[in-house]
């Protein structure tokens, strides 16, 4: 059983910026992808990992010599494929994910490929995407989390829903990051915006910061610092996290301290593809099916706190009991995100200012 610090430590390294924040940052080089067809090159984001093991084998079976670059998280990754969409710097993408999907695929950034999915994997297949410029990897949930024991030893009823946390009795007790600078930050705000509607959301979040809701630059300042849970000696015990965060907060006991909320949950899906005009199209290709292969989907929770996307790769045992995903997760349509994004979060700056 992992103890809580180190968990924490884990999950961060992982987890802080996964899939979909505003915020940007450079990769390695700046010169194009493969060598001669020898080398192929991953553009990603920084919560990538590959074990050594993974990336010997990808080689051995190829023939290719995988590099990697990874930066920022979807959104900075996005946006540094589409300025550079005419000398892409790699040759394929991992890291995109269904936030930022159809900006992707409408700025040309991508080269169809039709790979070959496992059981289940097309079940998370972007809609819209006709052409199958991206390959479905991995899938995870943004949801509210909270510390049990807290709520056990204060005799208050945990939360349930997202009007919960408006209610009296959680007044001060809820800490999210901020939707401008974070992955989930962003995707709480879209589960918002599902739950309540355009005519209903800013209302929410009006009602949310009224109660004492704070707001954080990232997720590790809330899950770290302010949360219960978190090893920083925090005074919140309701926090923005993960469907996954459970699993890393066994108590050795055959339990754990803290839960997700599966009613207050979005989705997250990521994909990987070949990038147009890349080096090594090939290389590509053969980098996309392997992560799509049995080994990769298996090394994935463990690796990136992630769900495989094939329904028969094997989950590790604190997985199955803890980590539990929502039946019916918030989303909506990709081409509405894209259409909207700016101008949600504009409105939403305007109301959690106020």
């Amino acid at each position: 059983m992992r103890h809580l610090a180190t968990a924490a430590a884990l999950v961060a390294a992982a987890l802080v910026t996964t899939s979909c924040s505003l915020v940007g940052g450079d990769d390695d080089g700046s010169d194009g992808g493969g060598d001669g067809g020898k080398r192929v090159v991953l553009v990603t984001h920084e919560s990538f990992v590959m074990s050594d093991e993974l990336q010997q084998q990808f080689e051995k079976e190829s023939g290719y010599d995988l590099v990697i670059r990874a930066s920022g998280d979807a959104g900075a990754l996005t946006n540094k494929l589409v300025l550079t969409k005419d000398d892409p710097t790699g040759d394929a993408v991992f890291g995109i994910d269904n936030t930022f999907g159809s900006r992707a695929i409408d700025e040309g950034v991508l080269a169809p490929y039709d790979a070959k999915l496992p059981e289940g994997a097309a079940d998370y297949a972007l809609p819209g995407d006709d052409e199958h410029d991206l390959t479905p990897v991995d899938t995870g949930n943004v949801c509210v989390n909270v510390d049990d024991t807290w709520f056990a030893d204060h005799g208050v009823p945990e939360p349930q829903t997202l009007d919960d946390l408006t209610q009296p009795a959680y007044r001060d007790l809820f800490v999210t990051p901020g939707a401008t600078t974070s992955s989930p930050g962003l995707a709480f705000l879209l589960a918002t915006i599902a739950e309540y509607g355009d005519d209903g959301w800013q209302d929410y979040w009006t009602r949310l910061m009224d109660n004492g809701a704070e707001l954080t630059q990232g997720w590790s300042d809330a899950y770290e610092v302010d949360f219960t849970q978190g090893g920083g000696g925090g005074d919140r015990p309701i926090v923005l996290s993960y469907d996954s965060s459970p699993a890393f907060t066994v108590d050795g006991q055959g339990g754990t301290t803290t839960s997700a909320l599966l009613d207050t949950c979005f989705r997250q899906i990521e994909y990987a593809g070949v990038l147009a005009g890349a080096d090594n199209p090939e290389g590509a290709q053969a980098l996309v099916d392997f992560m799509v292969s049995r080994p990769f989907q298996e090394a994935l929770p463990e690796a990136m706190y992630v769900f495989p996307v094939d329904a028969g790769a094997a989950l590790p045992a604190d997985w199955a009991s803890f980590a539990k995903q929502p039946d019916d997760a918030y989303s909506l349509d990709p081409a509405d995100i894209a259409e909207h994004r700016e101008e949600w979060l504009r409105d939403w700056s305007d109301v959690t200012s106020r």
